[in-house]
């Protein structure tokens, strides 16, 4: 069983991508893919070992361009107004990568990994690059679970105006990058399940502190903005799938949760009152049930390694 705390390396996709490992590498692996510009200690370590106590080996992950894993440096993402015109009304725009590349990261960890089949929870992006990768990578996939996650659709699950603001609200000489994502976090929070500014300062402090590239933020929105909708590729999706939202999601309005399902014909949708975009401590038992529920398959569906 690896160390919680230990920071492996694997390459993927012509990437040094790291991870962290929880569990036996004998039983079924689950996959956590983390969201915009969230490292993989975005995914509490309480909530690995919640999985781990149900039966699965655990892997979290930096995604490119974030945490530890390689970063893009030199490329640049385009503006947001012109992301804002290419998501409003499909405007071609080139960004530096795409979540498709991201898609085939993820599968690429797999490989490296030595892993066959896996069950996949990504939350917001990592939701959406989860349903590509469900999608485009049936054989390698046992379930999906797209957590605060949209279907790409225009206009479904779109972050409101004050909201969208706030998330490139420039720093200025009295308001840090530090300040501006406690603010964000007060906006996106879950009302129901509040966190202090303070023990939310804490964790983005420590989370900068692990690494800090602030350029990736716009590439990874550009991965998002530049996307196509996904609703083909998630009329494919054949495995089971659980949906999971927050009713007050300002982030990704719920709207986008209930498309996303719309789409997949055998998705189970569980939204959550009083729940944002975030994971908050009291649920976390909770969502480890659901995926849990969501991963039960017959045992020759379960064999993961080669």
């Amino acid at each position: 069983m690896s160390s919680k705390n230990q920071t492996q390396f694997v390459r993927a996709n012509g990437l040094q991508i790291a991870y962290e490992e929880f569990g036996s590498a004998d039983d079924p692996l689950i996959l956590l893919v983390a969201g915009l510009y969230n490292q993989l200690v975005r995914w509490p370590v309480e909530f690995c070992e919640l999985l781990v106590a149900r039966g699965f080996r655990v892997i979290r992950f930096d995604n490119r361009d974030i945490g530890l894993s390689d970063k893009m440096d030199g490329q640049r993402a385009p503006g947001y107004l012109r992301l804002f015109l290419a998501s409003t009304f499909g405007v071609g725009v080139k960004t530096p990568y795409s979540l498709d590349d991201m898609a085939e990261d993820t599968v690429a960890i797999l490989d490296a990994l030595k892993v066959r089949r896996a069950h996949i929870v990504g939350m917001s992006m990592g939701g959406m690059i989860g349903q590509i990768v469900a999608a485009r990578f049936p054989r390698r996939v046992l379930s999906l679970t797209s957590m605060m996650s949209t279907s790409g659709v225009r206009g479904k699950g779109v972050a409101s105006i004050p909201v969208s603001l706030q998330m490139i609200r420039p720093v200025t000489k009295n308001r840090t990058a530090l300040d501006n994502s406690v603010a964000i976090w007060r906006m996106i929070g879950s009302p129901a399940y509040p966190l202090s500014d303070d023990k939310a300062r804490a964790i983005l402090k420590a989370e900068s502190q692990r690494s800090n590239n602030p350029a990736s933020y716009m590439r990874q929105i550009a991965a998002i903005k530049g996307a196509p909708n996904r609703v083909a590729l998630l009329n494919s999706i054949k495995v089971p799938v659980l949906i999971i939202h927050g009713q007050q999601d300002r982030l990704v309005p719920v709207c986008g949760g209930i498309d996303t399902a719309k789409h997949i014909p055998q998705a189970k949708l569980h939204l959550f009152p009083g729940m944002g975009h975030n994971l908050p401590q009291p649920l976390l038992e909770e969502f480890a049930e659901l995926i849990y529920k969501n991963c039960l398959v017959p045992e020759a569906e379960r064999s993961v390694r080669h």
